[in-house]
């Protein structure tokens, strides 16, 4: 099949979204440096040459890569993803913060290995529905083995625990799972097992319950368990229209934690107020409008459509859900806003995956006729 030029208007979307990033992540950091100088130079090492100056090779690489390579080796992708998200519990090698197993130390810098393990379970799950394709209206060849492989997921991740990605994961299989063409029934049943596992899991776990309990009740408990949403809306709010200006945040400073990661959104919207906020929300609604257009009318085959949809729709269920979290309309995840929060290894992963999807969005799919013919 013959290739096209990349999708430049998708390329743009992504790369607006870093560049805002790094000028609201820098101004978000200044935080850091009121209290520590050093690490205030950690922080802007790690997000430009890491995450920036690495994610743009990592693009490249993941662009040049031809995407029937990853689906050849699917499955040991995903073994490896899961030995890294393993490693943090290695003593030695993983690290532990606030009571979370959650990063393992390389080279002298933190990451959070289930990043891989997205990445992983994504393509090994659209090597397994392209395999399985008409069979997916069979439950043995859609929920049973979505089952079994979120139960080997979960199993991993709530020890740690890492809930948010649970949930980050399960949702994309879903649209995955739909996409495929698996019938409606068989979702709902899926998704009414998953609810009440859910709902188990935070009745069982002190806090989960406090975050839901926080969700509901949002005025109690304003200077403990509903501390950070409390300081996110009032940086929010004090943003108005259109904003303090940049660099100008109040809360950033020994109020918002983590200002530069699970908080940025906060401090977004305190500097560049509502219009600067829904610029952003847009961008990441145009990223996955143009994803999901790149896997319908450029993907050659379903494995390629599939691993577009895959990773657009984590990539924006996971910044909407810290959207979402920051302005009290979504219990409080701890999960980064993608592109632009602080974390240099996820920002080179990140473009990587774009990297992927720009090669794909190279092709034009088979038309009817064309599929006729082939077969």
């Amino acid at each position: 099949m013959k290739k096209g030029t990349i999708d430049k208007t998708f390329l743009g979307i992504v790369m607006a979204l870093v560049f805002i990033g790094l000028i609201t992540f820098t101004s978000a950091s200044l935080g850091i440096l009121a209290k520590s100088e050093v690490e205030f130079n950690n922080v802007l090492f790690s997000q430009f040459v890491l995450g920036f100056i690495g994610g743009l090779i990592a693009l490249y690489i993941g662009y040049k890569i031809p995407y029937k390579i990853i689906r050849k080796y699917s499955l040991v992708l995903f073994i490896l993803a899961i030995a890294a998200t393993l490693l943090v519990f290695v003593p030695g090698v993983g690290l532990k913060f606030k009571g979370a197993s959650r990063w393992i130390s390389v080279f002298g810098y933190s990451f959070q290995p289930v990043e891989l393990l997205k990445i992983g379970f994504i393509i090994y799950f659209s090597a397994w529905l392209s395999w399985a394709k008409t069979k997916v209206k069979n439950p043995l060849f859609s929920i049973l083995p979505l089952i079994i492989l979120i139960g080997a997921i979960a199993a991993i991740l709530l020890k740690q625990p890492d809930t948010k990605s649970l949930i980050l994961i399960t949702t994309t299989a879903l649209i995955m799972l739909f996409v495929s063409g698996a019938p409606i029934k068989h979702l709902a049943i899926f998704f009414g097992i998953a609810i009440v596992g859910f709902s188990i899991l935070v009745y069982f776990t002190p806090y989960l319950r406090d975050r839901v309990e926080t969700f509901i009740n949002p005025q109690e408990n304003s200077q403990t368990k509903s501390y950070q949403l409390q300081q996110s809306l009032i940086a929010i709010g004090s943003g108005g229209i259109t904003g303090r200006g940049l660099g100008q945040s109040i809360q950033k400073f020994n109020y918002l934690p983590e200002p530069q990661g699970d908080s940025i959104f906060a401090v977004i919207g305190e500097e560049i107020g509502f219009i600067g906020s829904i610029l952003i929300i847009l961008l990441y609604l145009a990223f996955i409008l143009r994803g999901y257009r790149i896997a319908t009318k450029n993907a050659p085959d379903s494995f390629s459509k599939l691993l577009v949809i895959g990773f657009v729709t984590i990539i924006t269920a996971q910044s909407y859900m810290n959207i979402a979290s920051s302005i009290g309309v979504f219990p409080l995840t701890g999960v980064p806003l993608v592109f632009i929060s602080h974390g240099g290894t996820a920002l080179l992963l990140s473009l990587g995956v774009v990297g992927v999807i720009l090669n794909i969005s190279q092709y034009k799919s088979k038309t009817l006729e064309e599929k006729n013919i082939s077969k």
